[in-house]
């Protein structure tokens, strides 16, 4: 062991001759303790909720979105499915046409989106057949109008399975206004009602099939294509791979921005906890910072004799960065065992619960991820090793003549 390692040990540990010196040390090592353990847990309780969002949205949303643009051709749309054809870790692909239109019931009417979908590949590339919660989504053949709603919709219009509904889309009102006409409304029969557990998709999107979509908004060709993947990590490369092969022909969204404004907040959120939470190893690496300078007003005999011993000044500024990185090292370890042991009872135990009639998920979720403990412990270790940066300059500085002047 060198002897500046020893020593710093000594020193940080003492407690006959600097009791106090020591006492601010340990209070140092549990600031350090407790704010690496907050930060493992507010960390992966974000985690958990990210994960969660990501499930539901990315469970029911495809990976990749394209979407036509104004420059967009029937010629460009074929050229393109010829090329994802070629892609590989495509493992769903489907044809859709989308729009507003109004729903119209006995009871009410509201405006909602409605995509049209390749019937045999709804399942592919949509969450909607595995979020059915009655009826089904086997569309019939060609010419026959059924749909699907979400479940909370189904509920305000007041209808159920094999209902009918009346659609009214803005093609259709334009042509009204325009030839003095009463609106063309589309009968669609209810197949199938599903919940996403998202009340904005329960709320607002049904399905139907493309030619049935293409019928209403009047569209002579698809609008563009969903796209599942055998992994998410592979959107944004196929995103690029399809600009710059068709530049701005297209508008190519991952799963990422079909939602970009939520994971941003939530990105937001994450750092700002992350950084105030810091503040706590923050205050412990003060707290050390006081406690080193301490110890070299009280060791500055040691440390003239030290040098005059033949210590270099590399040697004393050793001694007390050692002393801050057993500090941060101490913390950091018995921060994460505590963090570790919190998330775990969570997990098993659910210490915080939720009311499961208010919210979808049981308990506060978890989502340990070993990104964070690694980050969180070099972050802490950068702070206490720069707590130790001027008291271990301080002492460096000292001669020995004016160390052991007065002793």
């Amino acid at each position: 062991m060198k002897f500046t390692l020893y020593i710093a040990k000594r020193y940080l540990l003492a407690k006959k001759e600097a009791g106090f010196i020591t006492v601010i040390s340990l209070i140092s090592i549990i600031g350090v303790t407790i704010g690496v353990a907050a930060l493992i847990v507010v960390l992966s309780v974000f985690n958990g909720f990210n994960s969660l969002v990501t499930e539901i949205l990315v469970g029911f949303d495809p990976h990749v979105r394209i979407q036509k643009t104004k420059a967009t051709t029937s010629a460009d749309i074929e050229k393109l499915n010829s090329f994802l054809v070629d892609q590989d870790g495509i493992i769903g692909k489907s044809g859709f046409v989308s729009g507003k239109g109004m729903i119209i019931s006995k009871k009410t009417t509201k405006v909602v989106y409605i995509r049209g979908l390749e019937p045999d590949k709804i399942g592919t590339v949509s969450g909607v057949q595995d979020k059915l919660v009655i009826g089904n989504s086997n569309f019939a053949d060609k010419g026959v109008n059924e749909i699907v709603l979400g479940f909370n919709l189904a509920d305000k219009m007041g209808v159920g399975i094999d209902d009918s509904i009346y659609i009214v889309t803005a093609t259709g009102a334009h042509e009204a206004v325009v030839s003095f006409i009463p609106p063309e409304l589309h009968t669609f029969r209810i197949i199938g009602i599903y919940e996403s557990n998202n009340k904005d998709y329960d709320g607002l999107y049904s399905f139907t099939t493309v030619e049935a979509a293409q019928r209403i908004f009047k569209s002579p060709f698809i609008h563009g294509f969903d796209l599942r993947l055998n992994s998410i990590d592979g959107s944004q490369s196929l995103q690029r791979s399809i600009n710059e092969k068709f530049d701005s022909t297209f508008n190519v969204q991952t799963w990422f921005d079909l939602h970009k404004d939520l994971y941003s907040v939530m990105q937001v959120e994450r750092w700002t906890a992350f950084i105030i939470l810091t503040l706590i190893i923050g205050v412990a690496s003060f707290n050390l910072m006081g406690s080193l300078t301490m110890t070299v007003i009280e060791k500055t005999r040691d440390i003239g004799i030290l040098k005059a011993m033949g210590a270099k000044d590399n040697d004393i500024l050793a001694i007390f960065r050692f002393e801050g990185l057993i500090v941060g090292i101490v913390g950091s370890l018995f921060g994460l065992i505590l963090g570790y042991v919190v998330c775990q009872l969570q997990i098993n135990f659910h210490l915080f619960a939720l009311d499961p009639n208010v919210y979808i998920i049981p308990a506060i979720p978890i989502d340990m991820r070993l990104s964070d403990f690694i980050i969180i412990p070099i972050a802490t270790l950068v702070l206490c090793f720069g707590a130790a940066y001027f008291p271990s300059k301080r002492a460096s500085n000292l001669l020995p003549s004016d160390a052991v002047r007065w002793e």
